[in-house]
């Protein structure tokens, strides 16, 4: 479904929803109208899942395309859309535009709900790309999806690169999706004992 924000009496069709806001926030990209970001954002709040708005707001910060200031200026009383985005950005977590996959969003959500501090996403450690990364701790967090780690030969390379980890000083943590989202109690004490904070 395409949606489409319009001034005039334009009616929608089949697979466009135009919309009559009272007021048409404009730019242009590459010569074509749209929205701004912040107002597309308001738009899009009430009509997606709130995890998903929340990454929308963490990618338009860390892609430069507005800052949280702007999207915050796109509310308004009675404005649709408004009390989703304002709570999206009251929860703004900027590593969310670092994640690849839903496993390492859901990841960070049980480190949220367990206040555990979130740690960097996807950044280089000893010349490998790590999933979570807890710099002053030492601690690397690999999250393993049946599809990338579940070969013998992955099982090796993971197996391997723990190794290299722990010879270079860090601990090196795993865990699977079943774990994250079936014993996030038992994942979120692992991590916190990693991480020194009991």
């Amino acid at each position: 479904m395409i949606h489409l924000s319009a001034d005039s009496a334009v009616a929608s069709v089949r697979a466009v929803l135009v919309h009559h806001p009272s007021i048409v926030e404009r730019t242009e990209h590459r010569g074509l109208p749209i929205t701004t970001v912040p107002r597309t954002l308001l738009d899009l709040a009430p009509m997606v899942p709130f995890g998903r708005l929340r990454r929308a707001v963490a990618e338009a910060e860390f892609l430069e395309l507005a800052s949280a200031d702007e999207i915050a200026d796109a509310l308004g009383r009675g404005r649709r859309g408004s009390r989703a985005l304002r709570k999206a950005l009251a929860l703004h977590r900027p590593e969310l535009a670092r994640t690849l996959s839903a496993l390492e969003e859901r990841f960070l959500s049980l480190c949220e709900k367990h206040g555990i501090p979130l740690p960097e996403v996807n950044v280089k450690v000893c010349g490998f790309m790590v999933d979570a990364l807890w710099r002053d701790e030492k601690v690397v967090a690999e999250l393993d999806g049946r599809a990338a780690h579940g070969s013998a030969a992955a099982i090796e390379r993971d197996h391997g690169r723990d190794l290299a980890l722990r010879l270079a000083g860090y601990n090196p943590v795993r865990y699977t999706w079943r774990q994250v989202t079936r014993e996030a109690r038992v994942v979120a004490s692992d991590l916190r004992n990693a991480l020194n904070l009991n």
